[in-house]
Protein backbone atom coordinates (compact mmCIF):
# COMPACT_ATOMS: atom_id res chain seq x y z
CA UNK A 1 0.00 0.00 0.00
CA UNK A 2 1.34 3.70 -0.77
CA UNK A 3 2.04 5.93 2.14
CA UNK A 4 1.72 9.24 1.68
CA UNK A 5 4.41 11.53 2.39
CA UNK A 6 5.00 13.61 5.60
CA UNK A 7 4.82 17.58 4.79
CA UNK A 8 7.97 18.32 6.61
CA UNK A 9 9.66 15.34 4.12
CA UNK A 10 9.19 18.07 1.56
CA UNK A 11 11.14 21.08 3.49
CA UNK A 12 14.41 20.72 1.17
CA UNK A 13 12.72 20.67 -2.36
CA UNK A 14 9.88 23.67 -0.92
CA UNK A 15 13.07 26.12 -0.13
CA UNK A 16 14.52 25.05 -3.37
CA UNK A 17 11.45 25.55 -5.10
CA UNK A 18 10.65 29.53 -3.30
CA UNK A 19 14.00 30.03 -4.54
CA UNK A 20 13.51 29.16 -8.67
CA UNK A 21 9.86 30.74 -8.33
CA UNK A 22 12.07 34.04 -8.92
CA UNK A 23 12.79 33.09 -12.50
CA UNK A 24 9.47 32.18 -13.28
CA UNK A 25 7.96 34.47 -16.46
CA UNK A 26 6.40 37.18 -14.56
CA UNK A 27 3.53 39.68 -16.55
CA UNK A 28 6.21 42.42 -16.63
CA UNK A 29 8.85 40.21 -18.13
CA UNK A 30 6.32 39.17 -20.56
CA UNK A 31 5.10 42.57 -21.73
CA UNK A 32 8.57 43.36 -22.47
CA UNK A 33 8.78 40.16 -24.77
CA UNK A 34 5.90 41.25 -26.25
CA UNK A 35 7.35 44.71 -27.18
CA UNK A 36 10.97 43.71 -28.18
CA UNK A 37 12.37 45.30 -31.48
CA UNK A 38 12.76 41.75 -32.66
CA UNK A 39 12.44 38.19 -32.48
CA UNK A 40 16.41 38.08 -31.48
CA UNK A 41 15.36 40.62 -28.39
CA UNK A 42 13.30 38.46 -26.85
CA UNK A 43 14.83 35.26 -27.09
CA UNK A 44 17.27 37.31 -24.99
CA UNK A 45 14.91 38.48 -22.63
CA UNK A 46 13.74 34.07 -22.56
CA UNK A 47 17.18 33.75 -21.54
CA UNK A 48 17.18 35.93 -18.13
CA UNK A 49 14.68 33.54 -17.57
CA UNK A 50 17.39 30.64 -17.65
CA UNK A 51 16.68 29.44 -21.25
CA UNK A 52 18.61 28.10 -23.69
CA UNK A 53 18.99 31.12 -26.39
CA UNK A 54 21.04 29.08 -28.92
CA UNK A 55 18.61 26.26 -28.67
CA UNK A 56 15.94 27.79 -30.38
CA UNK A 57 12.38 28.61 -29.66
CA UNK A 58 11.47 24.77 -29.43
CA UNK A 59 14.83 23.47 -28.33
CA UNK A 60 14.86 26.06 -25.28
CA UNK A 61 11.33 24.96 -24.08
CA UNK A 62 12.06 21.10 -24.52
CA UNK A 63 15.24 21.61 -22.51
CA UNK A 64 13.51 23.52 -20.30
CA UNK A 65 10.46 20.90 -19.46
CA UNK A 66 13.06 18.12 -19.16
CA UNK A 67 14.84 19.88 -16.55
CA UNK A 68 11.80 20.57 -14.39
CA UNK A 69 10.58 17.26 -14.87
CA UNK A 70 13.90 15.78 -13.72
CA UNK A 71 15.19 18.49 -10.74
CA UNK A 72 11.37 17.51 -9.53
CA UNK A 73 11.83 13.93 -9.93
CA UNK A 74 15.18 13.63 -8.15
CA UNK A 75 13.94 16.37 -5.14
CA UNK A 76 10.79 15.16 -4.35
CA UNK A 77 9.96 12.90 -1.31
CA UNK A 78 7.92 11.17 -4.62
CA UNK A 79 8.63 11.50 -7.66
CA UNK A 80 4.96 9.95 -8.98
CA UNK A 81 4.34 13.53 -8.11
CA UNK A 82 5.47 14.26 -12.12
CA UNK A 83 4.31 11.93 -13.57
CA UNK A 84 0.72 13.72 -12.98
CA UNK A 85 1.97 16.03 -15.73
CA UNK A 86 3.25 13.88 -17.85
CA UNK A 87 1.05 12.07 -18.54
CA UNK A 88 -1.35 14.12 -20.98
CA UNK A 89 1.93 14.40 -23.16
CA UNK A 90 1.76 10.62 -24.05
CA UNK A 91 -2.32 10.73 -24.90
CA UNK A 92 -1.08 13.44 -27.09
CA UNK A 93 1.74 11.41 -28.56
CA UNK A 94 -1.04 8.60 -29.10
CA UNK A 95 -3.29 10.64 -30.60
CA UNK A 96 -0.83 11.95 -33.33
CA UNK A 97 0.64 8.31 -33.94
CA UNK A 98 -2.93 6.58 -34.31
CA UNK A 99 -4.28 9.67 -36.55
CA UNK A 100 -0.58 9.68 -38.71
CA UNK A 101 -0.98 5.87 -38.81
CA UNK A 102 -4.26 5.71 -39.98
CA UNK A 103 -3.49 8.43 -42.38
CA UNK A 104 -0.35 6.53 -43.94
CA UNK A 105 1.51 9.70 -42.57
CA UNK A 106 4.53 10.01 -40.54
CA UNK A 107 3.79 11.24 -37.11
CA UNK A 108 7.11 12.51 -35.78
CA UNK A 109 6.60 16.41 -36.16
CA UNK A 110 3.46 16.11 -33.94
CA UNK A 111 5.25 14.39 -31.43
CA UNK A 112 5.87 15.78 -27.99
CA UNK A 113 8.67 15.17 -25.25
CA UNK A 114 8.04 15.44 -22.05
CA UNK A 115 5.74 12.37 -21.13
CA UNK A 116 6.43 9.03 -19.35
CA UNK A 117 7.39 7.34 -22.40
CA UNK A 118 9.87 8.25 -25.10
CA UNK A 119 8.11 9.84 -28.20
CA UNK A 120 10.15 7.94 -30.50
CA UNK A 121 10.38 4.83 -28.78
CA UNK A 122 6.48 5.04 -28.43
CA UNK A 123 6.42 5.27 -32.14
CA UNK A 124 8.76 2.58 -32.97
CA UNK A 125 6.88 0.23 -30.63
CA UNK A 126 3.55 1.10 -31.84
CA UNK A 127 4.73 0.22 -35.27
CA UNK A 128 6.34 -2.84 -34.85
CA UNK A 129 3.54 -4.24 -32.82
CA UNK A 130 5.85 -4.52 -30.01
CA UNK A 131 5.18 -1.78 -27.37
CA UNK A 132 7.05 -2.12 -24.65
CA UNK A 133 7.85 -0.20 -21.60
CA UNK A 134 4.53 1.46 -21.26
CA UNK A 135 1.56 0.64 -18.78
CA UNK A 136 -0.71 -1.78 -19.53
CA UNK A 137 -3.71 0.63 -19.55
CA UNK A 138 -1.54 3.17 -22.08
CA UNK A 139 -0.82 -0.29 -24.38
CA UNK A 140 -4.75 -1.33 -23.81
CA UNK A 141 -6.34 2.29 -24.85
CA UNK A 142 -4.17 2.42 -27.89
CA UNK A 143 -5.91 -1.17 -28.91
CA UNK A 144 -9.40 0.35 -28.31
CA UNK A 145 -8.77 3.66 -29.70
CA UNK A 146 -6.98 2.07 -32.82
CA UNK A 147 -9.97 -0.22 -33.30
CA UNK A 148 -12.33 2.42 -32.86
CA UNK A 149 -10.82 4.40 -35.64
CA UNK A 150 -10.69 1.16 -37.87
CA UNK A 151 -14.53 0.11 -37.04
CA UNK A 152 -16.23 3.94 -37.92
CA UNK A 153 -12.96 6.35 -39.33
CA UNK A 154 -14.08 8.55 -36.60
CA UNK A 155 -11.19 10.29 -34.89
CA UNK A 156 -13.70 11.91 -32.15
CA UNK A 157 -14.53 9.00 -30.55
CA UNK A 158 -11.06 7.57 -30.41
CA UNK A 159 -10.48 10.71 -29.09
CA UNK A 160 -12.63 10.31 -26.48
CA UNK A 161 -11.58 7.01 -25.44
CA UNK A 162 -7.79 8.46 -25.10
CA UNK A 163 -8.96 11.45 -22.78
CA UNK A 164 -10.89 9.23 -20.58
CA UNK A 165 -7.81 6.71 -20.07
CA UNK A 166 -5.78 10.29 -19.58
CA UNK A 167 -7.85 11.35 -16.94
CA UNK A 168 -8.34 7.94 -15.03
CA UNK A 169 -4.52 7.68 -14.80
CA UNK A 170 -4.36 10.94 -13.36
CA UNK A 171 -7.10 10.56 -10.94
CA UNK A 172 -5.81 7.13 -10.12
CA UNK A 173 -2.27 8.53 -9.15
CA UNK A 174 -3.69 11.51 -7.37
CA UNK A 175 -5.36 8.78 -5.25
CA UNK A 176 -2.74 6.57 -5.19
CA UNK A 177 -0.66 9.55 -4.07
CA UNK A 178 -2.90 10.11 -1.07
CA UNK A 179 -2.63 13.85 -1.79
CA UNK A 180 -5.85 15.77 -1.47
CA UNK A 181 -4.49 18.88 -3.19
CA UNK A 182 -3.91 16.75 -6.19
CA UNK A 183 -7.18 14.91 -6.10
CA UNK A 184 -8.59 18.41 -6.14
CA UNK A 185 -6.51 19.85 -9.28
CA UNK A 186 -7.88 16.59 -11.27
CA UNK A 187 -11.31 16.84 -10.35
CA UNK A 188 -11.29 20.96 -11.63
CA UNK A 189 -9.51 19.93 -14.87
CA UNK A 190 -12.44 17.28 -15.72
CA UNK A 191 -14.58 19.77 -14.81
CA UNK A 192 -13.46 22.23 -17.47
CA UNK A 193 -12.47 20.02 -20.00
CA UNK A 194 -16.39 18.93 -19.87
CA UNK A 195 -17.43 22.40 -19.52
CA UNK A 196 -15.59 23.05 -22.38
CA UNK A 197 -16.75 20.20 -24.10
CA UNK A 198 -20.53 21.45 -23.29
CA UNK A 199 -20.01 25.08 -24.61
CA UNK A 200 -18.84 23.45 -27.94
CA UNK A 201 -21.33 20.69 -28.67
CA UNK A 202 -24.08 23.10 -27.94
CA UNK A 203 -22.47 25.37 -30.60
CA UNK A 204 -22.86 22.24 -32.77
CA UNK A 205 -26.45 22.25 -32.16
CA UNK A 206 -26.04 18.92 -30.20
CA UNK A 207 -26.78 17.87 -26.76
CA UNK A 208 -28.77 15.41 -25.09
CA UNK A 209 -26.70 11.48 -25.50
CA UNK A 210 -24.01 13.49 -27.58
CA UNK A 211 -22.97 15.36 -25.01
CA UNK A 212 -23.37 12.34 -22.59
CA UNK A 213 -21.09 10.58 -25.03
CA UNK A 214 -18.39 13.18 -24.71
CA UNK A 215 -18.66 14.02 -20.79
CA UNK A 216 -15.35 12.96 -18.69
CA UNK A 217 -16.32 10.84 -15.36
CA UNK A 218 -14.62 12.08 -12.16
CA UNK A 219 -15.27 16.00 -11.82
CA UNK A 220 -16.65 17.57 -9.04
CA UNK A 221 -19.75 18.20 -11.16
CA UNK A 222 -21.15 15.32 -12.44
CA UNK A 223 -22.16 14.12 -16.25
CA UNK A 224 -26.03 13.75 -15.85
CA UNK A 225 -25.86 17.51 -14.52
CA UNK A 226 -24.38 18.99 -17.21
CA UNK A 227 -26.16 17.00 -19.78
CA UNK A 228 -29.42 18.04 -18.56
CA UNK A 229 -29.33 21.49 -18.96
CA UNK A 230 -29.47 23.67 -22.08
CA UNK A 231 -26.46 25.52 -22.90
CA UNK A 232 -27.50 29.22 -22.22
CA UNK A 233 -27.99 27.46 -18.29
CA UNK A 234 -24.82 25.81 -17.98
CA UNK A 235 -23.99 28.93 -15.30
CA UNK A 236 -26.55 27.23 -12.60
CA UNK A 237 -24.82 23.77 -12.93
CA UNK A 238 -21.26 25.13 -12.11
CA UNK A 239 -22.78 28.61 -9.90
CA UNK A 240 -21.30 27.12 -6.38
CA UNK A 241 -17.51 26.06 -7.75
CA UNK A 242 -14.75 28.06 -8.77
CA UNK A 243 -16.21 27.75 -12.77
CA UNK A 244 -18.49 30.02 -12.21
CA UNK A 245 -17.06 33.21 -13.90
CA UNK A 246 -16.00 30.79 -16.66
CA UNK A 247 -19.45 28.97 -16.89
CA UNK A 248 -21.62 31.93 -16.98
CA UNK A 249 -19.41 33.36 -20.12
CA UNK A 250 -19.88 29.92 -21.49
CA UNK A 251 -23.49 29.75 -21.25
CA UNK A 252 -23.37 33.29 -23.83
CA UNK A 253 -21.77 31.34 -25.92
CA UNK A 254 -23.21 28.25 -26.21
CA UNK A 255 -25.18 28.34 -29.45
CA UNK A 256 -24.70 28.42 -32.87
CA UNK A 257 -22.80 31.65 -34.46
CA UNK A 258 -21.70 32.40 -31.02
CA UNK A 259 -18.76 34.97 -30.72
CA UNK A 260 -15.47 33.95 -29.84
CA UNK A 261 -14.05 31.39 -27.39
CA UNK A 262 -10.86 33.34 -26.40
CA UNK A 263 -12.41 34.90 -23.50
CA UNK A 264 -14.02 31.90 -22.07
CA UNK A 265 -11.07 29.48 -22.84
CA UNK A 266 -8.75 32.01 -20.50
CA UNK A 267 -11.08 32.15 -17.83
CA UNK A 268 -11.55 28.21 -17.69
CA UNK A 269 -7.37 28.44 -17.29
CA UNK A 270 -7.30 31.44 -15.05
CA UNK A 271 -9.97 29.07 -13.00
CA UNK A 272 -7.29 26.15 -12.63
CA UNK A 273 -4.46 28.90 -12.06
CA UNK A 274 -6.13 30.33 -8.95
CA UNK A 275 -6.75 27.24 -7.31
CA UNK A 276 -2.69 25.78 -7.91
CA UNK A 277 -1.76 29.43 -6.98
CA UNK A 278 -2.73 28.66 -3.26
CA UNK A 279 0.15 26.69 -3.33
CA UNK A 280 2.21 29.69 -2.85
CA UNK A 281 1.05 30.16 0.39
CA UNK A 282 1.84 27.07 1.55
CA UNK A 283 5.20 26.58 3.46
CA UNK A 284 6.55 23.13 2.55
CA UNK A 285 4.79 19.79 1.15
CA UNK A 286 3.77 18.74 -1.83
CA UNK A 287 1.44 21.51 -2.74
CA UNK A 288 4.67 23.07 -3.41
CA UNK A 289 6.01 20.40 -5.70
CA UNK A 290 2.50 20.71 -7.71
CA UNK A 291 1.96 24.46 -7.86
CA UNK A 292 5.33 24.66 -9.37
CA UNK A 293 4.83 22.27 -12.04
CA UNK A 294 1.68 23.65 -13.31
CA UNK A 295 3.34 27.14 -13.28
CA UNK A 296 5.91 25.88 -15.78
CA UNK A 297 3.62 24.07 -18.00
CA UNK A 298 1.32 27.43 -17.49
CA UNK A 299 4.83 29.54 -18.68
CA UNK A 300 5.66 27.16 -21.96
CA UNK A 301 2.13 27.88 -23.07
CA UNK A 302 2.46 31.87 -22.17
CA UNK A 303 5.93 32.00 -24.33
CA UNK A 304 4.60 29.83 -26.69
CA UNK A 305 1.26 32.68 -27.51
CA UNK A 306 3.66 35.42 -27.42
CA UNK A 307 6.29 34.40 -30.21
CA UNK A 308 3.57 32.54 -31.91
CA UNK A 309 1.53 36.16 -31.90
CA UNK A 310 4.79 37.98 -33.08
CA UNK A 311 5.38 36.10 -35.82
CA UNK A 312 1.55 36.40 -36.67
CA UNK A 313 2.37 40.47 -36.86
CA UNK A 314 -0.81 40.42 -34.05
CA UNK A 315 -0.56 44.22 -32.29
CA UNK A 316 0.33 43.87 -28.26
CA UNK A 317 -2.98 44.39 -27.13
CA UNK A 318 -4.06 41.12 -29.10
CA UNK A 319 -1.56 39.12 -27.50
CA UNK A 320 -2.32 39.68 -24.05
CA UNK A 321 -5.60 39.52 -24.30
CA UNK A 322 -4.86 35.74 -25.28
CA UNK A 323 -3.02 35.30 -22.05
CA UNK A 324 -3.57 33.59 -18.90
CA UNK A 325 -3.10 34.57 -14.86
CA UNK A 326 0.22 34.37 -13.70
CA UNK A 327 1.22 32.19 -11.22
CA UNK A 328 3.05 34.52 -10.20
Amino acid sequence: MSHRKKDTDYLAISARIRAMENKLLTRERMDRMIEARDGAEAMKLLAECGYNESAGLDGALAQARAQVFKDMEQGAPDPRLVEVFQIKYDYHNAKAILKAQAMGSDPERLLLAGGRYDPAALWDGWKREALSGASEVFKKTMEQAKEALAEGGDPQRADLILDRACYGEMAQLAQELKSPFLQGYVKLAVDVANLRAAVRVHRMGREGEFLRQVLLPGGNVSEGAIAAVRGDALGEVFRSGPLAQAAELGAKLAQPGGESLTAFERECDNALTAYLAAARRIPFGEETVIGYLYAKEQEFTAIRAIFAGRAAGLDGDTIRSRLRETYV
